[in-house]
């Protein structure tokens, strides 16, 4: 069993500010980090490493700096780490990202057939979930979206049974392998990691490929030249307003708590009616 898990260096979002003046990301702002749900990604990999044997590459794309996020996925347990790093993947939208990404899994799936790809349901810093399902589409393999859990693998039939979060429950979903998956935060937790996978992370060099690596590449696709996204403004969202404060008695309170529960509901009523 082959396990590919696409992972992304972002800035942390609880640090970072915006440009006031550009109103952009100011990505000097915070120290870059594994994206979390890919850390979640990482681990549901290894989960299913422990049931079935195989091994685990994780694949990026980025500047050199984000070997370190490969070390962190390390850490957590994959096997080994393949980074694509070239000039002509700068500005990428998630068009040319998952353009970029099939062509190295295409690359990886030559030298070692890959049976299953997860990703991260999306990278905190763009929050899109385009990639995912757009490696797919180019590998033409099915795309299951929005996965909590993996039910079972089963080899000798080669297929995958998954749990994937609906907006008003659960479906339970058999598919052939290989497919993608991109995963939820909920899907695990993410487990200490024994020193024998810190010392292997620290000491580990990834795999470095550029585009000359690859065969059969259009150019055209990668980078700002095969991203038709335009990006028409950004603004830092208004802070919400303070809630109303309830004066009087323990009974005045909570008489006027269900007034204005009352008010809210009539409001969704109108609003759904709309």
């Amino acid at each position: 069993m082959h396990i590919v898990v696409c992972v992304k260096q972002v800035p942390d979002t609880k640090i970072i500010k915006i440009n006031p003046k550009t109103n952009t990301l100011d990505r000097r702002s915070a120290p870059a980090i594994l994206n979390p749900y890919d850390a979640h990604a990482v681990q549901e990999a290894v989960k299913i490493r422990e049931k079935t044997g195989g091994t685990i590459s994780v694949l990026s794309m980025g500047p050199p700096q984000a070997t370190e996020i490969i070390r962190k996925s390390v850490e957590i347990g994959a096997d080994r780490g393949y980074l694509i790093s070239d000039r002509a993947f700068a500005g990428a939208d998630t068009l040319a990202t998952s353009y970029a990404l099939s062509k190295a899994l295409e690359k990886i799936n030559n030298e070692h057939p890959v049976d299953m790809i997860i990703c991260g349901k999306h990278a905190i810093d763009g929050d899109t979930g385009q990639v995912g399902p757009g490696i797919a589409r180019r590998m033409d393999i099915p795309p299951i979206t929005n996965v909590i859990e993996v039910s079972e693998v089963n080899q000798k039939e080669n297929t995958v049974l998954i749990k994937r979060k609906l907006t008003n429950g659960y479906e339970l979903i058999q598919s052939d392998l290989p497919c993608l998956l991109t995963v939820e935060k909920e899907i695990n937790d993410i487990d200490y990691s024994p020193m024998p996978n810190m010392i292997k992370a620290a000491r580990y060099e990834p795999i470095i490929w550029a585009v000359s690596d690859f065969e059969n590449v259009d150019r055209s696709q990668m980078g700002l030249k095969g991203s038709p996204t335009i990006v028409g403004k950004m603004f830092t969202p208004p802070r919400p307003e303070g809630g109303k404060r309830l004066e009087g008695t323990t009974n005045e309170q909570v008489k006027q708590l269900m007034e204005l529960l009352m008010e809210k509901k009539d409001l969704l009523t109108i609003q759904s009616a709309k």
